[in-house]
């Protein structure tokens, strides 16, 4: 089938369906939801026989609907309507919730229901709901619709999504329904309201006399005071008192348009430096187990700043000293690594200098890997990989991906950056130059199959996060033990020193940072263009003609 994506923004769940969708050999394109004129072109250049909206914020125009069948993915279960599903199911405490597919009519959220899939909810913020459980289900809605279409059948089993006359709307969550009071709420309305919002657009609290956004929040056991107060500072986060207990809080931005998302830490420099510093903030967790070591790093996004990369060499240099065969890199259960943090680039007082120090940073961190020669490595992708991240993820011996990782190999979407972590040298051993160009300038999301097709990945995952964990460790503690591993050690040894004969590590990073150098201070603007709409939140004016195919003169396959 020919399928147009549409979408307010390429997000997660849009670019699994992209991932997923092609890997079936369906024809696949997307645009931006820009405006009704840009939708209409696109359905007219691209002629498709499905539109699925998997990310809108407004209806789809009466003619499109009218012309080609659209359905569209509700973050709900069967009956709910409105823009803020998933906020609201967090905020009431709903133990289950799902996703139903929708196909577009006149009244909003109320046409005939082509799929629907429910889940239980865990106690995790909206965007790691709806990275995971919600795209799930989305998908596999997705998938049972168009193999219903495939089979001929031409109107949607449930007439509509309740199969009664559609209840009413439910409003848009709005400030009032996410205004907290740390002086007057209790810990567990502050984590839910904090989760209901994370991601976009933040919880509404009063820290230290000023008005900001929240974020990242988490229990903080053994911490209390006056309520409101701040209490302690661990890493990027500050503790602050609840009325019957305390909540840290990682993140914060001003209350505002186009305001920055930065570590509270960060965001209130001076308040948090007289702080006591204590324990307790989720942050880079070092564990063995029979001759393995697991290091996690669950960086906010996957953002790996400066001193987050200090820190996370640090740790692999202490994790180093350890008595093990075998080292584990982790990540974070929702993102692997993203690269570069771009926020706190952005708020430097000189972002092209903090570009270099945080790419320097992040190179350190990929060089220590490639040469560890004393213990086999592996990077274990439990959530989703992006730019210089992916190329981390590469330099361990071996790579472990969940089926629903979705990685991003390449750099150029923001602002045409070429990019480092070694990844003129890690690319094309792994999959060869021809490959390696095609990735980076395709530049398109990458699922599992893909990976596994061009021997990027060693072992898939199961789906689960019990299921994973346990896999990883029972994986890790076999190849600690594994009777070839003195064999395996030795070859991995070889092929280091032939690779440093024919062309130093040295080298690779030179040529990269020379040109990555040109990125952040020469005469170009357009990384620090992409960088600052990208982070700021401001809309794209076009589609990427890499994604809107039907507008390409060249098509990607």
């Amino acid at each position: 089938m020919r399928i147009l994506l549409l979408c307010h923004s390429f997000n997660s769940l849009t670019q699994r369906l992209h991932v997923e969708l092609r890997e079936r050999g369906h024809a696949v394109s997307v645009e931006l939801d820009i405006n009704d004129d840009v939708t209409r072109e696109a359905v007219e250049l691209f002629r498709p026989d499905l539109v699925i909206a998997s990310f809108l914020k407004r209806a789809i125009p009466g003619d499109v609907w009218q012309r080609v069948r659209c359905l569209i993915v509700h973050p709900g279960i069967r009956g709910d309507r409105g823009p803020s599903a998933l906020d609201w199911a967090i905020l009431d405490g709903m133990p289950r919730w799902g996703v139903t597919l929708i196909e577009a009519i006149e009244e909003m959220d109320a046409g005939p229901v082509w799929a629907f899939r429910e889940f239980p909810m865990r106690t995790a913020p909206k965007s790691s709901l709806y990275r995971n459980e919600v795209t799930a289900a989305a998908l596999e809605c997705v998938l049972e619709a168009i193999a219903a279409i495939e089979s001929g059948a031409t109107e949607a089993p449930v007439a509509s999504a309740g199969g009664v006359p559609p209840p009413p709307m439910r409003p848009l969550c709005g400030r009032a329904h996410r205004t907290l009071d740390l002086s007057r709420d209790p810990t567990e309305k502050v984590l839910r309201v904090v989760r209901s919002a994370d991601g976009d657009p933040g919880a509404v609290a009063t820290l230290f006399g000023r008005a900001v956004r929240v974020f990242d929040a988490h229990p903080a056991p053994g911490l209390a005071g006056e309520p409101g107060k701040a209490l302690a500072r661990c890493g990027p986060a500050i503790a602050f008192a609840t009325v019957d207990g305390a909540v840290w809080i990682g993140h914060a931005k001003e209350d505002g348009p186009r305001q920055l998302k930065l570590p509270a830490a960060t965001l209130f420099a001076a308040e948090s430096a007289a702080l006591p510093e204590r324990t307790g903030f989720p942050m880079i967790d070092y564990r063995e187990q029979d001759g393995a070591g697991f290091l996690a790093f669950p960086f906010y996004n996957g953002a790996m700043g400066t001193q987050a990369c200090r820190d996370l060499l640090a740790a692999y240099r202490n994790a180093l000293a350890r008595p093990t065969r075998v080292l584990v890199l982790t990540g974070g259960e929702d993102f692997w690594s993203n690269g570069m943090d771009l926020a706190l680039i952005e708020a430097a007082h000189s972002p092209a200098e903090e570009s270099w120090a945080n790419i320097n940073a992040i190179d350190d961190v990929v060089r220590a890997i490639i040469e560890t020669e004393d213990r086999l490595t592996v990077s274990v992708l439990r959530g989703n990989a992006g730019a210089g991240g992916f190329f981390l993820a590469l330099a361990a011996d071996e790579v472990w991906m969940g089926g629903h990782v979705v990685a991003n190999p390449h750099y150029k979407d923001m602002g045409n950056l070429y990019g480092s972590e070694y990844c003129t040298y890690l690319l094309p051993h792994r999959v060869g130059p021809t490959n390696a160009e095609r990735l980076t300038k395709v530049r398109w999301p990458m699922g599992i199959a893909e990976a596994e097709r061009l021997g990027l990945v060693q072992c898939r995952l199961p789906d689960g996060h019990e299921a994973i964990a346990a896999e990883i460790r029972q994986r890790a503690v076999a190849l600690a033990g594994a009777p070839d591993f003195a064999e395996r050690l030795a070859a991995k040894q070889a092929r280091r020193r032939a690779d440093e004969a024919a062309l130093p590590l040295s080298a690779y990073r030179d040529a990269e940072l020379t040109r990555m150098r040109r990125n952040f201070f020469g005469f170009d603007p357009s990384y620090h263009v992409a960088r600052y709409n990208f982070i700021r939140k401001i809309g794209k004016s076009h589609t990427p003609l890499t994604l809107a195919t039907h507008r390409s003169r060249r098509a990607y396959r």
